[in-house]
């Protein structure tokens, strides 16, 4: 009685897609790479956009306040690491 009970609550826990557990895994495994990708991507977005922010916002503090200028910063250094890269 209460392994059919166990079973029920598992199954209802962590429902399948009715497919073979190897193809079930397979998607798991494409999910993860695709997830870590992902990941990896921003990441690399975000180091790239860093330099850029850090000289915006000293540009936004000393021009007090000033988010044309800040922008213009930003734009610059942006464009300038794009340079750089290449």
């Amino acid at each position: 009685m209460s392994h059919d009970f166990e079973e029920g609550f598992r199954m209802a826990l962590l429902p399948s897609l009715g497919l073979a557990p190897i193809a079930e895994l397979m998607i798991l495994l494409l999910l993860l790479i695709v997830g870590v990708i992902i990941i990896i991507v921003v990441a690399k977005v975000l180091l790239f956009f860093l330099p850029a922010a850090i000289i915006a916002v000293v540009v936004w503090l000393l021009t007090d306040f000033s988010l044309f200028w800040a922008g213009v910063a930003f734009i610059i250094v942006a464009f300038l690491s794009l340079l750089r890269r290449k």
